[in-house]
């Protein structure tokens, strides 16, 4: 089955709902031919990664955590940092949390994500098409 390129704008939505929503397009959940052991999922391009936003206190409490495999080498970058210096990992972050396979399935079904924190993205060749979420 080809594989389409879908295009997901995050200005004003919410991280989680619209993450989970992401997640189920690259696993392919919402095809007929699903399969937990295959790669059936489609393309996503994310765009306005940068005015995806939080609900309650979350801006203000949320807290990503960050290790470089060496003891005592590890960093907790709170949200609004993370929002300042790289939005599309915000972005990343969520969806791959929710992609339920973790090996190397997972790793090619993470490799289909493309988040960019502007309105401009680079694959306009293979016209992706709107879907909301």
């Amino acid at each position: 089955m080809p594989r389409a390129w879908k295009l997901v704008d995050a200005d004003g939505k919410t991280l989680g709902r619209m993450a989970s929503k992401v997640a189920v397009m690259l696993m392919g959940k919402d095809k007929p031919c699903f399969a937990p052991h295959q790669d059936c999922g489609d393309y996503v391009v994310v765009i306005n990664a940068e005015k995806v936003h939080l609900t309650g206190k979350k801006p203000d409490n949320k807290e990503y955590f960050k290790h470089s495999k060496t003891p005592g080498n590890w960093r907790l970058v709170s949200y609004k940092e993370m929002l300042e210096r790289k939005p599309t990992q915000i972005v990343k972050t969520a969806v791959n949390g929710m992609i339920q396979c973790k090996g190397p399935l997972g790793r090619r079904i993470k490799s289909k994500l493309f988040v960019y924190a502007g309105a401009e993205h680079p694959h306009a060749a293979q016209k992706p098409q709107p879907v909301s979420v």
